[in-house]
């Protein structure tokens, strides 16, 4: 009689519960596709769900701002601990995949979802606490608009890529110290609350994450944020740069603040001359500095060692003139009296008054800035 033919040890029962489903059945039962120019990374690990909610510290009666909900793993654990939760969503699908979560259920109505950009958003619903498995390519834009609010919210617990989360921490003169570590400071109480590892997200990031938490200050510090910002963003464009490299080597800044002190002279009835210079008359000589290339824009977070902020508009603008005239460099041009008046109160400021013209943004602390900009709102120039 002859033997029964054996299975090999290794097959696999293509019919077994066991065995690993085909690539066509997998894709057949997705519900769809991760977006990664979104930034989708949709956390899947309940246990740190749990535990950024239970860090977050709940009210019932709180109102919880949820920026990038995906499919609602944290969302359904922020209702159960707040009286409503509004979810700010960019993709319809995941919108309607979390209405679809919590259709028929008692969190149901504590719900509201909007559709949309966050940081595009004028006005944002009021909210005391803000919660975010937040995409990366917002990261930045985020923190610098939850700090801008008028009203803050008790305390933002935001999940980062790691070296972002690290730069909020910073000190002068670290590598990843920039405007962002400044502003943060600043206005907030920052604290470190876990490391999450790559392996808790679907689909993995290429990059380690760090949850944080950030607290606004109450009361807030009486300055004016926009100045404050206005201020780091001329002072940080390249933080490498010395002081007085960055406010007088570039005619785009000297140019911004004659437009505001025009402005601020005009609503305080002073008197101002802005006549063309007499050819007799001589500027102070010009600030010798390296020629800016303002096609080297920020390119994000890779390079601590390169990264600069993002350039703000007035440079953005004046690149644009520039291809626009087949420029290459930035050349200063011959100013009126007015714009040899702001340029001699900068380097008053920089030189006589606060002695920091020789100092570079990235050695500069809280209290430099701080004496900066007393200095140049002392002489009338703003920057907002």
């Amino acid at each position: 009689m002859p033997k029964a033919k054996q299975k090999r040890t290794g097959a696999t029962d293509k019919t077994s519960p066991y065995s690993k489903p085909s690539a066509k059945s997998a894709a057949a039962h997705s519900i769809f596709k991760m977006d990664k120019d979104l930034g989708q990374h949709i956390l899947k690990n309940p246990g740190v769900a749990t535990a950024i909610v239970q860090k977050a510290h709940l009210k019932q009666s709180d109102h919880v701002l949820e920026v990038g909900p995906g499919t609602g793993n944290l969302t359904v654990l922020i209702l159960k601990a707040s009286k409503q939760v509004t979810a700010v969503e960019m993709d319809p699908r995941m919108a309607a995949e979390l209405t679809k979560r919590t259709q028929g259920t008692a969190e149901e109505k504590k719900l509201k979802i909007i559709l949309g950009d966050v940081i595009k958003m004028p006005d944002l619903p009021h909210f005391n606490v803000c919660i975010s498995n937040t995409p990366y390519q917002i990261s930045s834009p985020l923190v610098f608009k939850l700090l801008s609010l008028p009203n803050p919210p008790r305390a933002c617990i935001l999940m980062f890529q790691r070296e972002f989360a690290m730069r909020l921490f910073a000190k002068p003169g670290e590598k990843l110290y920039s405007r962002l570590s400044v502003n943060v400071q600043m206005w907030s109480k920052v604290s470190h609350i876990m490391k999450v590892g790559r392996n808790n997200f679907n689909p993995p990031p290429q990059v380690e994450s760090n949850v944080v938490r950030i607290e606004p200050k109450n009361p807030r510090p009486q300055i004016a944020y926009e100045e404050w910002d206005g201020l780091l963003r001329i002072c940080f464009v390249r933080k490498n740069r010395t002081l007085r490299a960055a406010f007088l080597g570039t005619s785009a800044v000297l140019d911004l603040l004659a437009n505001n002190y025009r402005l601020y002279c005009s609503q305080n009835d002073i008197p101002i001359d802005d006549a063309p210079l007499d050819p007799s008359e001589h500027a102070e000589p010009e600030v010798e500095v390296e020629a800016m290339d303002l096609d080297d824009e920020w390119k994000g977070f890779s390079d601590p060692d390169e990264e600069e902020d993002e350039l703000p508009d007035f440079f953005k603008q004046l690149k644009e003139e520039q291809r626009k005239k087949g420029e290459k460099g930035v050349n200063r041009k011959k100013k009126g009296r007015l714009s040899e008046l702001v340029r001699e109160k900068v380097r008053k400021v920089l030189e006589d008054d606060t002695q920091l013209a020789d100092k570079r943004a990235r050695l500069c602390d809280e209290g430099d800035f701080l004496r900066l900009l007393y200095a140049f709102n002392r002489e009338g120039v703003h920057f907002s």
